[in-house]
């Protein structure tokens, strides 16, 4: 009788752990664009959406080839990520140069229009990693990258090169 009381106490004990709310911040759904070396320097990677159960997004940017204490800004421009002077649609949390990791929480644009994860896979647009903010290294982007519809018209056209961003 002991046997069967203990094996009905275990076995409800797994069913509550296995039907437990799930607790995780994220959907599930997740897209990861590359990262290409944009100049001399050795630097490429990978940027992640990952969608969160409010809808919003976090962009985890992963780099390879950064070294040093230097915070890299990361830009998310509207457009091809070839297009010169292309709009800055958001800014990122820069990436730590010592680990290549960057993470934002992305709720907005720029101007104030709130942006989903599925508002991300449908915008044409791309991210940009940059040496500095300011001064000769602002025009230097380590790494970039097409997302949305714009990295779905770089698979039909190959390979594209990096327009320079505004100085503002």
């Amino acid at each position: 009788m002991k046997r069967i009381i203990w094996a009905v106490w275990i076995g409800l004990i797994v069913m509550g752990c296995q039907d437990g709310e799930n607790t995780s911040e994220f959907t599930g759904n997740e897209i990861t664009y590359a990262l290409q070396q944009s100049s001399e320097y050795e630097v490429s990677g990978t940027v992640k959406f990952k969608e969160r159960r409010d809808g919003t997004t976090t962009v985890v940017i992963s780099l390879t080839g950064t070294d040093g204490n230097e915070k890299l800004p990361v830009h998310l421009h509207l457009g091809d990520m070839s297009e010169a002077d292309a709009d800055v649609a958001a800014l990122l949390s820069p990436v730590d140069s010592k680990t290549g990791k960057s993470e934002t929480i992305l709720i907005q644009l720029a101007d104030e229009t709130t942006v989903a994860y599925a508002n991300l896979l449908q915008l044409e647009a791309c991210i940009k990693i940059h040496l500095a903010d300011t001064g000769p290294g602002r025009d230097v982007i380590l790494a970039a990258g097409n997302i949305g519809e714009a990295f779905t018209k770089s698979i039909t056209n190959g390979r594209t090169g990096i327009g320079v961003c505004k100085s503002e």
